[in-house]
């Protein structure tokens, strides 16, 4: 039944797109449009990388779903940077970091502790990403921001791409490590005793039909995006929202969709592993990938994107870091920890909403 509803949204909602914006439609209702059609197309993307999921295994999987889902972000935020939208750039990599660790994180462990009193994942490879994500936010964000105050606004770009290309080469040393070096070092004992039954599951599409699906979505997504960043500054307008509660709300949860509906999904049918490596691995690829290279490329236009964030943007990313280092260091998830989880981004939402 859900497959079937984005199903209609993308063939309904991408002509739509394409009709609205040729013949220049009130800007709330393509707003509206480009929103829905995002999430229906995300759907596929979680849909296909799933597929792939299952055949490459749960950390490749999770790798790649996280990979597609922040690719419609990437693709929203550098049209933003070229719109000279700076703010709705930092604010929407709050948003991810929130929106992963917080909303997705905890609907996961909220959803899938409903059907299972207690779910496990890799307890080596929580405590691993729980280093790393309080490296990313703590130091890589936090230090930028102390060093501004005594710099000016060159030094204090200078210092954000040396951070960028630190964290590109830290991330991109992260991936040999999971995937080369230690792989199946820290295998979960789940994961062990799945592999020893035979457990087989088969995927929905094959491989390359998924990857055909994949770069069609992303393509399709890359051309409502454009469009959807045009409709920003009405949009705010008309609401009296500030480019930070768009940035941090609005696009994080437009832009992280499919990374939301499959990361739930895994956890409904008791895969937490590969749960947890969508909203945790999200969030580092954010942080030490995809927020560096944003820097990088903002090189290339007018307006210059140092790594520099807003105090409440900084108190809310390194907050939500450390809850979750918390919750999930021991390997185990239930509901409750995951309505923890969900409250504290409604708290932080409410705070956005009425900054």
């Amino acid at each position: 039944m859900t497959n079937k509803i984005f199903m209609l949204g993308t063939f309904i909602g991408v002509p739509l797109s394409v009709i609205g914006t040729l013949m220049h439609w009130p800007t709330m209702v393509l707003f509206t449009i480009y929103c829905l059609s995002i999430i229906a197309l995300a759907s596929y993307m979680g849909r296909a990388t799933e597929s792939l999921a299952i055949v490459a295994g749960p950390r490749i999987g999770g790798l790649l779903n996280a990979t597609f889902g922040n690719a419609v972000e990437l693709i929203i935020s550098i049209f933003s940077l070229k719109a000279g939208l700076v703010g709705v750039v930092l604010a929407s990599l709050t948003g991810s970091v929130l929106g992963n660790l917080l909303l997705v994180a905890g609907l996961s462990f909220f959803i899938g502790g409903l059907k299972f009193k207690r779910q496990k994942f890799n307890v080596h490879d929580a405590r691993h990403n729980s280093g790393l994500l309080m490296f990313a936010i703590i130091v890589a964000f936090v230090i930028p921001e102390v060093f501004s105050m005594e710099m000016n606004e060159p030094k204090t770009l200078t210092l954000s791409i040396g951070i960028s290309i630190i964290l590109i080469a830290l991330y991109l040393a992260a991936l040999f490590f999971k995937l080369v070096t230690h792989r199946g070092v820290y295998q979960s004992a789940e994961s062990e005793a799945a592999a020893a039954a035979g457990h087989h599951e088969e995927p929905e599409w094959g491989k390359w039909k998924a990857i055909i699906i994949l770069l069609i979505a992303t393509l399709a997504v890359a051309y409502i995006s454009e469009n959807l960043v045009h409709t920003f500054h009405y949009v705010a307008e008309s609401f009296g929202w500030t480019e930070l509660f768009i940035g941090v709300i609005i696009v994080a949860i437009v832009g992280n969709a499919a990374e939301h509906a499959s990361a739930v999904l895994m956890a409904v049918k008791n895969k937490m592993d590969i749960a947890v490596e969508i909203a945790v691995g999200s969030t580092l690829q954010i942080a030490m990938f995809v927020a560096p290279v944003l820097v990088l490329f903002s090189l290339m236009f007018e307006t210059k994107m140092p790594l520099v964030f807003t105090l409440p943007e900084l108190i809310a990313m390194v907050s939500s870091v450390l809850l979750m280092v918390i919750i999930s260091n021991d390997g185990e998830s239930n509901w409750f920890e995951g309505l923890t989880l969900i409250a504290a981004y409604f708290i932080m939402g409410i705070g956005f909403f009425l900054l």
